[in-house]
């Protein structure tokens, strides 16, 4: 099952994305997909819901996509996951996961535009893999850690070098710029991928690509991750976690290459779906 949400900002209402593309309205379901959702069966509830309507309204497939769950209470993020990527930033592969947070405030639908803040020379582009907390995880043991991953979703993990790099202090400064967390267009449910670490991953820049690689370069993968951050924090229902990304991001080439206006991104994950911004100057 894929879960969208649709509607203009702060109005988006739940929906599904079928395999024909059409989008079915579920608001009669009752529920938002947010952590009550989540943490009580809510897909799997959803999907025998369905099974019994017959006469559903649909969303106009001109509408915005929303994030596809309501604001989280976490969005946490892993830094230089996978070797390409750590080798081009001229660090050695750490031997923990590096963790950093990310404002859920950044959060936006996978369409909408990136503002490139005040002050911003070194606005960078960084696609990614995340997943969905399902099930409250504290403690949890490698063997059973996909059991509390509800489903998977597309991320565009933007960050400010110089904030990030540049202004001391901890990375979170040059993540959590508002937009700077695209997220879906859907998140597939678990069922419906195999193998988190066999999947394909992208990102354009105005139609170059920059970014090609495999979620079988990670360090740590997602069932170590959640291992990992159990062991540090309890992971609550509808929690996001980004697993990092791979080589050519803006940083790493020479000269570096950062977003201008007007700039296009694309990206995509196999099975998950692709997703568009377009850089706009704050105002």
């Amino acid at each position: 099952m894929k879960l969208i949400r649709v509607g203009n900002p702060g109005e988006e209402k739940p929906g599904v994305l079928r395999e024909d593309g059409t989008r079915t309205d579920v608001s009669a379901f009752g529920e938002d997909f947010d952590e009550n959702f989540f943490g009580n069966d809510g897909p799997a509830r959803l999907s025998a819901w369905l099974e019994q309507q017959s006469d559903l309204l649909s969303f106009d497939n001109t509408a915005r996509l929303g994030p596809p769950l309501a604001r989280p209470s976490k969005l946490i993020c892993i830094g230089l996951n996978y070797k390409a990527h750590a080798e081009e930033s001229g660090v050695e592969l750490p031997p923990e996961p590096v963790i950093f947070f990310k404002a859920t405030s950044a959060i936006v639908g996978p369409n909408d535009d990136i503002v490139i803040p005040r002050n911003s020379e070194k606005t960078d582009w960084e696609v990614e893999l995340a997943f969905v907390i399902g099930k409250r995880a504290s403690y949890v043991d490698e063997a059973d850690a996909l059991d509390h991953v509800a489903g998977y979703v597309l991320h565009n993990d933007y960050s400010e070098r110089a904030f990030q790099l540049e202004r001391s202090g901890q990375w979170v400064k040059g993540k959590s710029c508002d937009t700077f967390a695209p997220i879906g267009p859907f998140i597939a449910t678990a069922d419906e991928v195999a193998d988190p670490q066999a999947l394909d991953l992208w990102l354009k820049v105005n139609g170059e690509t920059l970014q090609n690689s495999s979620t079988s370069d990670m360090a740590y993968g997602v069932r170590h991750l959640v291992h990992y951050l159990s062991q540090f924090m309890t992971l609550l229902p509808g929690d996001v976690i980004s697993t990092g990304t791979p080589s050519g991001v803006g940083l790493g080439f020479d000269p570096p290459r950062f977003l201008q206006p007007g700039d296009v991104v694309e990206l995509g994950i196999t099975g998950l779906g692709e997703s568009s911004q377009t850089a706009v100057a704050a105002s």
